[in-house]
């Protein structure tokens, strides 16, 4: 959430900024400025009372001490007066807060200024890429012809259990998704993450704290009867651990990592690029998460970007990096990094990672703070987050490109972790 001395003292900036995001920001700015000075004007009302309050009360003190009972009787009926008006300012003041805090979070972040402007993935910029795109042999297959070859993952047994994108993964494919998680945990834990297991259902004051809700709860699984909601990735608990909590400007950054299943309710239409592995309903992802200094949070995300660089890296994966476009973006992101792998049977692209900077927007919402030794004022962090990675499609990938007659090779780093070296 935007902070409301931002949108008072630079309205003009916040409208510009939001137009890059393809968002007219200008009704909704004008209302949260008119419910901000009408706060503000109750808030002076209210302060002023209590002000005469305070000093009725010592003039009724002095008035008891020196006898005169009935000038200090007659005197307490004024302060009585006085205090059904405060209340009554309490109940507006509270009202139209509540009122200004809803238009507040009907606003994104604003985009950072090295966004560029666009409409779609199509305006996005490549920054970089990495890898050979391999070559495949004759009979090469898609990863859903692949698993139902190799008998590694069901998802008519999912349907069966569940529904559609609920997969089972079995035998080498429970293998190989569990020395994925494994690695990358490993991995996180080698570039000093401290390693989290979070809940898997959070309240809606942590959807709200990371940006969630309102935006995107129509995409959660919401568990009605005890007003929960299943994660949509693990940046959501983690990053919650730091609500309403006061940091040392020396304990940052912050750095965890975790693995969770991840539940998303729309997982897509219909169609080959929504096939197999490609969107599910239930997945696997590990996720790095940082709080950092306003300061140095974009020094955060470029090492947070080479981390997960070097996760495909390591993989032998075809990679590149795209920089999203204003209107790609999410709600809640000031800049965000994308990462996709070369699907050699599908010939795309298939995103999976993005890594972005929320800047204060989130900490905000969370009222995540630090303060600076010796200070007495504290300041709003900055939060980051970054799939490191997201399973189904480096599956997908893995599958595909390194299938051969003889089977499916395992790359080198995850031998260790699976076990085997083919999968056949």
């Amino acid at each position: 959430m935007l902070t409301i001395n931002l949108i008072r003292e630079q309205s003009s900036f916040v409208i510009e900024r939001l137009k890059v995001k393809n968002f007219d920001a200008t009704a909704t700015v004008a209302l949260v400025l008119d419910l901000d000075r009408r706060r503000r004007e109750l808030q002076t009302e209210s302060d002023s009372i209590q002000a005469g309050l305070n000093s009725l009360s010592r003039e009724i003190g002095a008035m008891m001490k020196e006898g005169r009972k009935a000038e200090a009787e007659s005197a307490r009926i004024g302060i009585g007066a006085m205090k059904d008006k405060q209340k009554q300012l309490a109940d507006t003041l509270e009202e139209v807060t509540g009122q200004m805090q809803a238009e507040l979070v009907k606003l994104p972040n604003l985009p950072h200024q090295m966004v560029a402007p666009g409409k779609s993935a199509e305006d996005n910029v490549i920054v970089r890429s990495g890898g050979e795109i391999p070559q495949l042999h004759g009979g090469a297959v898609p990863h859903w012809d692949l698993i139902k070859k190799y008998d590694i993952i069901d998802f008519d047994l999912g349907i069966k259990i569940t529904g559609a994108g609920f997969p089972v993964y079995k035998g080498k494919g429970a293998r190989l998704q569990r020395a994925l998680i494994n690695f990358f945990l490993d991995e996180g834990g080698r570039a000093g993450y401290r390693e989290i297991e979070p809940p898997i259902v959070v309240n809606e004051d942590s959807g709200f704290g990371t940006g969630q809700i309102p935006d995107k709860e129509g995409q959660m699984y919401h568990v009605g009867i005890d007003n929960l909601y299943m994660i949509p990735t693990a940046e959501v608990p983690i990053t919650n651990i730091y609500r309403d909590v006061i940091l040392d400007a020396a304990e940052l950054p912050v750095k965890n990592v975790g693995y969770t299943p991840c539940f998303r309710r729309e997982a897509g239409s219909w169609g080959a690029h929504v096939r197999g592995l490609n969107r599910l309903h239930q997945f696997d992802k590990v996720e790095i998460v940082q709080i950092a200094h306003p300061d140095k949070s974009y020094e955060a995300l470029e090492e947070m970007v080479k981390h997960v660089e070097s996760l495909l890296a390591k993989l032998e994966l075809p990679y590149r990096i795209v920089r999203l476009c204003g209107g790609d973006m999410s709600f809640t992101s000031a800049m965000t990094y994308d990462f996709e792998v070369w699907s050699a049977a599908q010939q795309r692209w298939l995103e999976v990672s993005s890594t972005s900077n929320f800047e204060a927007f989130q900490a905000n919402s969370l009222r995540c703070r630090f303060r600076e030794k010796g200070a007495k004022q504290t300041t709003l962090c900055h939060t980051l987050n970054g799939s490191a990675l997201a399973l189904p499609r480096i599956v997908a990938a893995l599958l595909e490109n390194n299938q051969s007659p003889e089977g499916i090779k395992i790359p080198a780093v995850l031998v260790p972790y699976t076990g085997f070296d083919l999968i056949s």
